[in-house]
């Protein structure tokens, strides 16, 4: 069986803190951007319990997007950026503050009747006062494969993407959402289909990674090509080809389960 990519992180999500939990974290919601404090900075700011990390209970704070002036003075970082300045495990906490914080910004009526909704007891979720529907915070599936050709040695080559709204010139896995009825290993297949044009089969799974750009849950595969030539979808892809382990173009950072699918292969 292969080894998983995935790590198990220390934190501890919940829906309220412990009672013998004194240590608080606060991570600022300003827009997208994360301001991570050791007191909220007002009272007055709605905020979300996420969970326990090393002992100290993480809470999420709605920053109004009204305010005069920025609270934080230009310290708030988007979490592309503080990736690196802090653990792995702080960053997915961080991530978490910024998901429930935008679920519950984008929940505040009932999406069957529009009466204003509440905080539900007990679980995570926004509640109708007036028909009682519940709304959970949005998660996406979305698969992300590592295509492979050729067997196993120096001579394999994996097929890398640069796709058309990167933020840098890099080249990187196949990505796509999950669609209604579909099975992973399905989305997989046709994902690289429709994205590159080539046929895909011995789909397995590899591990994930919570990504909150903005709510996404990203599962990790590999796949081996059997058939096709490389044909971009010009609306996704901008270019991609075959490359051995041994002459790789610019890939993406560690911040990415991309990244640790191509290290994996690469350690093969």
């Amino acid at each position: 069986m292969t080894e998983s990519i995935s790590r198990i992180s220390r934190f501890q999500p919940a829906i309220a803190p412990p009672a013998d939990v004194d240590a608080h974290l606060y991570v600022h919601v300003v827009e997208s951007r994360v301001w991570i404090h050791d007191e909220q900075v007002s009272p007055d700011w709605g905020r979300h319990f996420l969970g326990v990390l090393d002992g100290r209970a993480y809470w999420g704070v709605d920053v109004p997007s009204d305010l005069s002036l920025d609270p934080s003075d230009g310290a708030a970082l988007d979490l592309f950026s503080l990736f690196g300045r802090t653990s792995e495990d702080e960053w997915l906490a961080a991530g978490r503050a910024v998901q429930i914080v935008d679920w519950a910004r984008t929940h505040r009526f009932c999406g069957r009747c529009g009466t204003p909704t509440e905080l539900a007891h007990n679980e995570r979720a926004m509640r109708c006062p007036a028909c009682g529907h519940m709304a959970f915070p949005r998660l996406a599936p979305a698969m992300i494969t590592l295509v492979t050709r050729g067997e196993p040695g120096p001579d394999q080559e994996a097929l890398l993407a640069r796709g058309v709204q990167f933020r840098m010139p890099m080249f990187s896995c196949l990505a796509g959402f999950v669609e209604p009825g579909e099975t992973l290993e399905g989305a997989v297949i046709r994902e690289v289909r429709e994205e590159v044009g080539v046929v895909v089969d011995r789909v397995r799974y590899l591990g994930s990674q919570p990504w909150p750009f903005p709510h996404s849950l990203m599962l990790g595969f590999r796949a081996e090509w059997t058939s096709g030539d490389i044909v971009c979808d010009p609306t996704e892809i901008a270019e991609a080809n075959w490359y051995r382990k041994d002459d790789l173009p610019p890939i993406p950072p560690g911040i990415s389960i991309a990244r640790k699918l191509i290290d994996h292969w690469l350690a093969e």
